[in-house]
């Protein structure tokens, strides 16, 4: 059975990279007028700011912080490439923590060329080596395993089982799993995976968006939900039965909807979130 409809904007989240045109100072302004709740945001959009400062804008705007886009791309060749990723993470945390987010997204990487199971020892290893410092920062890191059609360089990890085999390996009470339907739906263990990742405690995050047909761009041309083929409900469903009560995040990398009105798409974003989540 899939979840209720939605009938309020209360738990509705926009990342900033969804209407990337906009700086963050106005992207708080529209989705406070507009009733979003809350906001994810990413790195790029806090440069030559205050992160403190502005965090404390976006609280004083009504929204919530969710969570900070993105750490991770541990793997790499060469021992340095992989200490510089470690370092950065650590930045990460830090950022996380002066805008006040709870977790810090991890797009974990892979190497072309290097096999996965290299690449995943190294995401483990790197992971560990961060977690220190986010329990000294009270961040969590958020794993977020990343469609099959990424695994050359974005990520090795690529189901939820993975990612679930791996949070219970690291087995910290900083490390947990951000589910993505755009990467994820397409798998036949999505929902039993969704229950364990609830019963260990590790479901972190939330993203909803969909899949269009035909999809013309593998990274920048995501749908609004109900464009496209992903039963955005009914993963709902599952995650509230894992216990998730926590934001529905909308992720949406479209070179369409950037290159439109950013007032107009927003409000096609608050449609959608109500008609098809």
């Amino acid at each position: 059975m899939s979840a209720a409809p939605i009938n309020d904007l209360s738990r509705l989240c926009v990342h900033t990279i969804t209407t990337r045109p906009w700086k963050i100072e106005e992207a708080a302004r529209r989705f406070s007028e507009a009733g979003v709740g809350g906001i994810t945001v990413w790195r790029d959009t806090l440069a030559g700011r205050s992160i403190c400062e502005t965090g404390a804008m976006l609280r004083e705007s009504g929204l919530q912080v969710v969570s900070l886009c993105r750490g991770g791309f541990f793997p790499h060749s060469e021992k340095s490439g992989r200490q510089a990723a470690i370092d950065d993470n650590k930045r990460a945390v830090d950022e996380a923590a002066e805008l006040g987010a709870p977790h810090v997204v991890l797009v974990c990487g892979a190497v072309p060329g290097q096999p996965l199971t290299e690449s995943r020892k190294q995401i483990r290893d790197g992971i560990s080596a961060v977690i220190p410092h986010a329990q000294a920062a009270g961040v969590k890191l958020a794993i977020e395993p990343l469609h099959p059609m990424y695994a050359d360089s974005r990520s090795a990890v690529n189901t939820l089982g993975q990612a679930n085999d791996m949070a219970e390996e690291l087995n910290s009470p900083w490390v947990g799993i951000a589910v993505d339907v755009y990467h994820l739906w397409w798998d036949p263990a999505l929902e039993a995976e969704i229950y364990r990742c609830g019963r260990n405690g590790h479901l972190l995050a939330f993203h909803i968006c969909d899949w269009k047909i035909p999809t013309t761009d593998l990274l920048n041309d995501r749908g609004l939900m109900g464009e496209g083929c992903i039963d955005v409900r009914q993963i709902r469903s599952w995650v509230e039965k894992a216990g998730f009560r926590g934001f529905n995040e909308v992720e949406i990398f479209s070179n369409h909807y950037w290159s439109g009105d950013q007032g107009q798409f927003l409000e096609k974003i608050t449609q959608a979130y109500l008609e098809h989540s």
